[in-house]
């Protein structure tokens, strides 16, 4: 007998709990495309595991009626891992914030993506600490003033997606709060993603660094200074679509099309399937007087860790003998205390 389908609504992934955000922050927004995603790619509820590590963000597992753990600050990819590599048949997502994520979390995130875990990974990104009260954050820009440093931080930040992609990441975006039809089509396409994704969100936090990317968010000027990247279609962009980017050397240029002997013909195709990273690493790190590259930069399939785990196992099991218990530890080298 056929079995009806069950199409899911977003109202299917919310939680019963009252959401405990400030008024205006992102991460509403994030929380909401979340809900919308999980329904256009059809996962059932039961079937999600949402984990979390500390921070603002990290409070989104208790939003979502699905599995999830809160569990300690930064530690959050490594208890995705083990969720991933014992359950591969669980749709598991990490919830992250710069702090939580690219501080005391940094080695579990880059290692969680050199693997290639099955993970989809959200870093929200408001360049600052919320939770803890106004502390700067790893991506915080040089010369930064903030509680902990009152004078201006003396560091650069980290670059998301440098990180990411120096990790050997084979998939990256980069969404922004206010732009909630994106922002879903690209939690969407992590969902799909066989591998660890990583989309970083350039969230708002309205009491500690309001307008923070107020520069790129804007309406007035977002479409000149942003640019949608998608798979196979032209890098254009501009309040006129009449702007694109060009190979210059081994450099990237903004130009105006039809401007200075510059056709559409000279406009660069976005390829995210490439397995070189050298253009994406480029396009991610666009900024200045370049557009910042928004959408799917990357997008790369390769073999996941939790798949070649099991792997391993049935391979390692089918080609050893059962053994009772008191044989196991028997095997190898052993000793007896008399």
């Amino acid at each position: 007998m056929a079995t009806e389908e069950i199409k899911y609504q977003p109202k299917d992934y919310k939680s019963d709990q009252y959401v405990r955000w400030c008024p205006g922050c992102g991460d509403h927004a994030v929380l909401n495309c979340l809900h919308k995603a999980m329904a256009e790619v059809g996962v059932a509820p039961h079937n999600m595991a949402v984990i979390s590590g500390i921070g603002c963000s990290s409070r989104l597992p208790y939003y979502m009626n699905t599995y999830g753990f809160h569990t300690i600050h930064g530690r959050g990819a490594a208890i995705a891992t083990g969720v991933k590599t014992a359950r591969p048949d669980l749709s598991v997502w990490l919830i992250t914030g710069d702090g939580d994520c690219l501080a005391i979390g940094g080695n579990h995130f880059i290692h969680a993506v050199r693997r290639n875990i099955d993970l989809n990974i959200v870093l929200f990104n408001n360049k600052i600490y919320g939770l803890t009260k106004g502390q700067y954050s790893p991506t915080s820009d040089r010369g930064f003033v903030s509680k902990s440093s009152p004078y201006g931080t003396v560091e650069d930040p980290f670059i998301p997606a440098e990180l990411a992609l120096g990790a050997r990441g084979n998939f990256f975006a980069r969404a922004i709060d206010v732009d909630l039809k994106n922002t879903t089509e690209i939690l969407a396409a992590s969902a799909r993603h066989k591998g660890a994704s990583v989309t970083e969100v350039l969230v708002n936090c309205v009491i500690f660094n309001n307008g923070i990317h107020k520069q790129i968010t804007d309406k007035e000027f977002r479409a000149d200074r942003t640019i949608f990247l998608r798979h196979g279609e032209k890098m254009i962009y501009g309040a006129n679509n009449d702007k694109g980017i060009v190979l210059d050397g081994l450099k990237l240029k903004s130009v105006t099309i039809g401007q200075d002997g510059y056709t559409l013909d000279d406009v660069l195709v976005h390829d995210a399937h490439c397995k070189d990273n050298t253009l994406h690493m480029m396009l991610a790190m666009m900024g200045g007087d370049m557009p910042v590259a928004l959408g799917i930069i990357r997008d790369v399939d390769a073999p996941t860790y939790d798949e070649a785990v099991h792997e391993q196992l049935k391979e390692v099991q089918e080609k050893m003998p059962s053994r009772t218990l008191d044989q196991f530890l028997r095997s190898g080298e052993t000793w007896e205390i008399k």
